[in-house]
């Protein structure tokens, strides 16, 4: 007679939870693999497809446990062992090939054959495990589909692993995938056939609570081995991410002495004016000293030219030096009109040596924006030395217009206008990728890192032409609650 079984429903739920974490663990594995190289990129490639292999037949093996019959069944080690190991090989097979930057669609439907092929072998190596007193046989329909719904998967499987980069694009890519491999192994074990002879009595039935107890186990296991190589995959992100933030830091850092080398000369012209003028007062103090009598009132007039004309110059000297030091980022409350003043000032030299006219246009009461100085420092002197070099060779009038506003949004935008060149023809986006330059001297860096501070600050930087002539740079960004009175 036909022997009909039953599932468990919470070893079933089990068993596809198992599917879906290895798939989410797979899938933050495989991304390492995407961005590692070298030997690192082997073992990530080799833990992603251990955990996917791994968690497959763990789903497997549940759902095994999860089914029920109305005799005892026990599993044969030898056989049960190869169908792990099966289930590894060939997802370390697809995942090799797909991982490939020469990866072709081609390639993925192969592999997800070769995969789904691999998985369907695991998944009839373990039934050929099954010890029982009844024959098993098989509905060749449904070993079909079965095998269709595997190579399905699989595809699936490879495709999404290295294509999802985003929380929520893993969380549903690992909920399709659980499910679909769950699907898989449900619809083969509708193919499979118990043919019983003979009665059974009781004690044979009573084999549930064991098989309960080892599907836990199983999943347990599983579940500790996944967190693992999830929490070793996480540590590997925010070191990556840490040393990522640190190369951007020391670009940015060439960056800017970069251009304050290209500016020593302007520099050594904006500090020797208060020098000047520091040594023009202090001969006027010693004249109206040594007059008969000496006139303290004219001479304390000029003492306190002479502090006003150091402290001015002291401040360039501090601006520049800010601009030279290599530190770790530093948020505080900023005052973006205070930024622009601090720069046009700083670049005033060089901006008056190209014959360019500053206008600005800075609203009132701005709310202050958290924020590292020197990094917004760094953005506007990039867009206002990319402003003069657009203008400097321009023989029409040269304006560079500053303008500071705050959006209906609450946040604050910046925009620097020149009247120069304009920007490249269909390359408004362009010019923000590293490396992309149109001056023959340039890096091509500048308006990159500016871009990526901006962006670290949750805002937005981007270009738009100026018309009749020149462009625009437009930075976006987000203000705190408190306002300067």
């Amino acid at each position: 007679m036909i022997a009909i079984g039953t599932h468990d429903p919470d070893l079933v739920v089990l068993s596809i939870l198992v599917a879906a974490f290895a798939s989410y663990t797979a899938l933050d594995l495989g991304a390492r693999v995407g961005v590692a190289r070298g030997l690192a990129r082997r073992v990530w490639l080799v833990a992603a497809a251990a955990t996917m292999g791994g968690g497959i037949w763990s789903m497997h093996f549940v759902a095994m446990l999860a089914f029920k019959m109305p005799f005892a069944m026990s599993y044969d080690v030898g056989l049960t062992i190869l169908s792990l190991v099966v289930a590894i090989f060939v997802t370390s097979g697809g995942f090799y090939v797909i991982s490939r930057q020469s990866a072709s669609g081609r390639r993925l439907v192969l592999s997800g054959i070769f995969m789904g092929l691999g998985i369907v072998a695991m998944h009839y190596t373990g039934m050929a495990a099954l010890r029982s007193p009844a024959d098993l046989s098989y509905d060749p329909l449904f070993v079909t589909l079965s095998i269709v719904v595997a190579i399905g998967a699989s595809t699936a499987a490879l495709w999404l692993t290295f294509r999802t980069t985003r929380l929520w694009q893993r969380l549903g890519a690992a909920a399709v995938m659980g499910v679909a491999i769950s699907g898989m192994h449900y619809t083969a074990m509708r193919a499979a056939r118990f043919t019983a002879h003979g009665q059974f009595d009781e004690a044979q039935r009573q084999t549930g609570l064991d098989q309960t107890h080892l599907a836990l186990v199983v999943a347990g296991a599983t579940f500790v081995i996944l967190a693992v190589a999830l929490i070793a995959s996480l540590s590997e992100q925010n070191r990556a991410e840490a040393a990522l933030r640190q190369a951007w830091e020391d670009l940015a850092h060439v960056n800017r002495v970069t251009i304050m080398g290209a500016l020593t000369a302007s520099l050594a012209h904006e500090v020797n004016q208060p020098i000047a003028a520091t040594v023009t007062n202090a001969q006027a103090c010693l004249n109206w000293l040594a007059g008969d009598p000496p006139n303290l009132e004219a001479a304390r007039a000029s003492a306190m030219s002479i502090v006003e004309d150091g402290t001015r110059a002291a401040e360039i000297i501090s601006r520049t030096r800010l601009l030279f030091e290599k530190g770790s980022p530093r948020r505080e409350l900023v005052d973006v009109n205070d930024v622009i003043r601090e720069m046009i000032v700083l670049l005033s030299s060089e901006i008056t040596r190209h014959g360019i006219s500053v206008r600005t246009e800075l609203a009132s009461y701005l709310p202050r924006l958290m924020g590292d100085r020197v990094q917004l420092q760094q953005v506007l002197m990039n867009l206002i030395m990319n402003s003069v070099d657009a203008m400097k060779d321009v023989d029409e009038t040269r304006e560079l217009a500053i303008r500071s506003r705050q959006e209906d949004d609450g946040r604050l935008m910046v925009s620097v206008i020149d009247t120069g060149v304009g920007l490249p023809s269909q390359q408004a986006e362009q010019i923000f990728y590293a490396f992309f330059t149109t001056k023959p001297q340039g890096t091509g860096m500048g308006l990159s890192i500016s871009r990526s501070i901006v962006e670290s600050h949750n805002g937005r930087l981007w270009a738009s032409d100026n018309a009749p002539r020149g462009a625009c740079f437009h930075v976006v960004l987000p203000t705190v609650v408190e306002t300067r009175e």
